[in-house]
């Protein structure tokens, strides 16, 4: 039989004759070669040509472009091969590795896996860490150094961009360097706690950016550092602004808790960030009722928006939601007790337990919003905690003032809240559907816009400025 080898480039050294030769490719180790094969010629043929060609030792059998093995007996003609048909030629010695099934005990890596067992074991170290920078503040200011020290490598290693958790790593590193701060400027008294923990925020805001710069660009936790450094600087700018102003502590508490309360509500309408291209359609914008050319009809210029793309943005929104979460609860922890227990003058005590109650009730209205699980259950925490922090209070348990024993005012209305709250705990498990109605959608939208409405009100009280204008006026 006649083969005709073409070049390597894929070039036929003569025209076959149509009906009774046909051109195919083949592809092998030794390269591509372009053969003009009669079309009642076998296969293994085509092999003993290809291999005289090229050069090969033997022959070697076919696969189709799928993988699929071809019958070597077979004709050309045949197996349906034309002309510009590809055949493979592939050594049986090779076989690629089948993919090992991995047991359930069994780590697909050699290194350690993110996961939430080391998301868990990182928040145990971080408050660990801040359990270390209150430990090391009941110490002596010379005693203070090593555990500072300490905390000070800890933040810069989990800076550091290595390893399999360097992404959750690299979230918790700001909160060693706020305790190794928080640790070596702490003092007691009420006026300078806001700037102790304002210079704890900035170490934490510069952690962060530190972090973020030694970071990848794509890494995940670029949104987590992004929201630390917005935080620890507003905060650290907040209480240089009222150490400046010299103005009293429970202005600075207040007005945080305040912040904390309204980003709850304004922080979703933020996270979501959506590219313009995917938003406006550039082509159709220059055609208006005003414009003479014809409006595009069909399918051919609508935008289609990629799915990975709607991925990408809904994971940021999330870790967005999830990061302003955990910012929020951690200024209510601190910022609720704080101006609970600064506002120690009769008028201002008042406006302190409205704020931190309706700031309480706020965020826990404001949870419901959210279909972040998380989020949710932070936001919840946040307003639970702040108002515990009232009912502690009202109670005597904590705060300044003449501690009571219940029999008195303020403390059979903790009482009856108390007794209320759970009496609509339980008529929420009864009913079962609670906020998802639309009923009670529509009365959580306005108890949440009225108890947002009464805390703003109430930091007029609580810092004491409308105590200011009565003693000016009296």
């Amino acid at each position: 039989m006649d083969f005709s080898g073409g070049a390597m480039s894929g070039t036929p050294s003569r025209p076959p004759a149509a009906g009774t030769v046909t051109a195919v490719t083949v592809h092998g180790p030794l390269g591509v070669l372009d053969l003009t094969v009669p079309t009642d010629a076998t296969l293994a043929d085509v092999a003993v040509a290809y291999a005289a060609e090229t050069g090969l030792a033997v022959p070697l059998p076919f696969v189709s472009r799928t993988g699929e093995p071809l019958p070597m007996a077979t004709e050309v003609g045949a197996a349906g091969l034309v002309a510009g048909s590809v055949l493979v030629a592939v050594d049986p010695a090779y076989r690629p590795a089948a993919p090992r099934r991995v047991r359930s005990g069994e780590s697909r890596s050699n290194g350690a896996v993110p996961g939430t067992a080391s998301s868990t074991w990182l928040t145990v170290a971080v408050a660990l860490a801040v359990a270390a920078a209150w430990s090391t503040t009941r110490l002596a200011p010379d005693d203070r150094l090593p555990a500072i020290v300490v905390l000070l490598l800890t933040a810069l290693v989990g800076c550091l961009p290595f390893g399999a958790l360097a992404t959750q790593r690299v979230l918790a590193a700001p909160a060693f360097a706020a305790a190794a701060v928080f640790a070596a400027a702490w003092d007691p008294l009420d006026e300078r706690l806001p700037t102790v923990f304002g210079a704890a925020a900035l170490a934490a805001a510069v952690t962060a950016a530190v972090g973020r710069a030694l970071a990848d660009p794509d890494s995940s936790a670029e949104v987590g550092l992004r929201i630390q450094m917005l935080v620890g600087s507003a905060w650290f700018a907040l209480a240089g602004v009222g150490a400046l102003t010299n103005v009293a502590p429970q202005v600075v508490w207040a007005v945080l808790f305040l912040l904390a309360v309204l980003g709850a509500r304004f922080v979703p309408e933020v996270a979501i960030d959506v590219p313009d291209q995917y938003l406006l359609d550039l082509e159709r914008l220059a055609v208006t009722a005003w414009s003479a050319r014809e409006r595009p009809t069909g399918r051919r210029g609508r935008i289609v928006v990629p799915e990975q793309a709607v991925s990408v943005v809904a994971a940021r929104g999330a870790r967005a939601i999830s990061a302003a979460a955990v910012a929020i609860l951690v200024v209510v922890l601190v910022s609720a007790p704080m101006v609970l227990w600064t506002a120690d003058l009769p008028l201002d005590r008042i406006g302190a337990r409205c704020l931190v109650g309706f700031g309480g009730g706020t965020l826990l209205l404001a949870a419901r919003s959210y279909r972040h699980v998380l989020a949710r259950r932070l936001l919840r925490l946040s307003g639970v905690i702040s108002v515990g922090l009232v009912a502690l209070v009202l109670l005597g348990v904590m705060g300044p003032g003449e501690p009571s024993d219940g029999s008195s005012l303020p403390g059979f209305l903790a009482m009856a809240a108390i007794a209320l709250a759970a009496i609509l705990v339980l008529v929420g498990v009864l009913v079962g559907r609670g906020w998802r109605s639309a009923w009670w959608s529509r009365r959580a939208e306005v108890a949440e816009a009225v108890c947002g409405s009464f805390a703003f009100g109430a930091v007029v009280v609580a810092v004491g400025f409308f105590r200011h204008l009565w003693e000016v006026t009296g």
